[in-house]
């Protein structure tokens, strides 16, 4: 069975619609490939992670990860929805700011900052840093004492929780790049000197245990973890903190096998795991703060293509091919990750034909989906593929210089332009062109 989202439908012609937009009439519109989001289904998102906080009675923040799918529409609409914003580089950074989100409510990631991109959020004035490791602890301090500007940071710390999820997006566990660790004393350490620093305002400790997870103990035993570790900081430094962020990487549906949680259950457990390990220690319960990307816009997304050419293997299997693939969504080819389609320009004819989706890049490992029962597909037809809204856009490339797609915001019978499909000339832009040694030996 298909996993298609409540804001679609098949209207009376078989024809699917994204919250009451045909996808034929997007695709005469726009073109194909195209990325669709349904702005309804992502407000929705935000606003129940809000009002499940709300109920709470807990002080919190909620920011989008903007690594899951950012551009300046979705920056507005982030802002609208009165949340704060997770970046992870000077290309997002420079996004929100173009785009006017609040500085005050911009945190900034990341294992490797630059010196520029440092620069760029003092200078911006944003929120909050969020500290990786101890050559960043001392970078940001040197660039933050040069304006005698002062600083909030949190310091990332590695809980030793192994999430159950691909091996590929664990973050939380000890062996990893991200972080200092609790339990060999880097944690610790790293409070110290960045108490000793007087332009640092050290609100608190951040974790991320992985993503895609579809269970809430994980959370439950990273933050009694994290209470423990902040009651012991406060026994040897006499510090309270006030923040506790602990990350996102709330599960979604892909196909059917996923069941993820509800938002508020995640939430829920969450809220409770705090009071309760923070009431156990008699801490002051610190303002919760959580990043989720994936939960927000993932089942937002639907991504259309045309379908093109077809090979048959007999007694094998029959490749059908699209106009995308890997340019467009990388994760089946980076995490084995697996979606769900349908035609959408015949959604109501039966399914009598299993075959696997190919993308038209020259990788033998560019395949969209593998083993996938269709109507029998005609050349020009409309393949939708659901659940592709975090991650794919972010992750497109420019591989065999293929233009990356356009993606349209939908809603209530309405789209809008939210980014540009790239043209051939896009491509050639930043070529520079030499017209033999001549040329190169006088540039010298």
């Amino acid at each position: 069975m298909v996993n298609v989202q409540s804001n679609h439908r098949m209207n009376q012609h078989g024809v699917l619609e994204i919250d009451g937009v045909t996808s034929t009439e997007l695709v005469k519109q726009y073109g194909t490939p195209l990325m669709v989001y349904n702005e309804t289904a992502i407000r929705q998102n935000c606003r129940e992670f809000k009002q499940t906080f709300d109920q709470s009675g807990l002080t919190y923040q909620v920011a989008y990860a903007g690594k899951a799918f950012l551009c300046m529409d979705m920056v507005r609409l982030v802002k609208e929805e009165g949340m704060s914003l997770d970046v992870v580089s000077g290309g997002e950074l420079y996004t929100a700011l173009q785009a006017g989100f609040p500085v005050e409510r911009i945190h900034f990631h990341g294992n490797n900052k630059s010196v520029e991109e440092l620069e760029m959020g003092i200078d911006a004035g944003i929120g909050c840093f969020v500290v990786d490791n101890f050559i960043e602890l001392e970078l940001l301090h040197e660039l933050a004492a040069e304006r005698e500007q002062k600083v909030n940071i949190l310091l990332r710390v590695t809980p030793g929780v192994e999430a159950h999820t691909h091996d590929y997006i664990m973050t939380g566990q000890e062996d990893s790049k991200f972080g200092f660790d609790v339990g060999n004393g880097q944690g610790k350490l790293g409070v110290q000197l960045a108490l000793q620093k007087p332009y640092f305002h050290l609100l608190g400790v951040h974790s991320h245990i992985g993503s895609q997870i579809f269970e809430t103990e994980g959370f439950q035993y990273a933050i009694e973890v994290l209470a423990r570790f902040l009651q012991e900081v406060r026994e040897e430094s006499d510090v309270v903190m006030s923040v506790l962020n602990v990350g996102g990487g709330f599960g979604v549906r892909y196909t059917e096998e996923d069941e993820p949680l509800p938002i508020r259950e995640y939430v829920k457990s969450i809220t409770e795991a705090v009071k309760f390990s923070f009431g156990q220690l008699s801490y002051p319960t610190p303002e919760i703060w959580v990043e989720p990307g994936r939960s927000i816009v993932a089942e937002a997304g639907t991504t259309l293509y045309k379908i093109g050419t077809q090979k048959n293997l007999p007694g094998i299997r029959k490749y059908v091919a699209i106009d995308g693939g890997m340019t467009d969504n990388l994760r089946p080819a980076l995490y084995k990750a697996r979606y769900d389609a349908l035609l959408a320009n015949r959604a109501n004819e039966e399914r009598t034909e299993v075959v696997s989706i190919a993308g038209k890049a020259c990788e033998s490992g560019d395949m969209l989906i593998w083993d996938i029962a269709l109507p029998p597909v005609r050349m020009g037809d409309t393949l939708a593929v659901f659940s592709t809204g975090a991650y794919g856009y972010s992750m497109a490339n420019n591989y065999n210089r293929t233009p990356r797609p356009a993606v349209v915001f939908v809603k209530e019978g309405e789209s809008r332009l939210v980014i540009r499909r790239e043209s051939y000339r896009d491509l050639v832009r930043n070529d520079v062109l030499h017209h033999g040694v001549e040329a190169v030996v006088k540039s010298q």
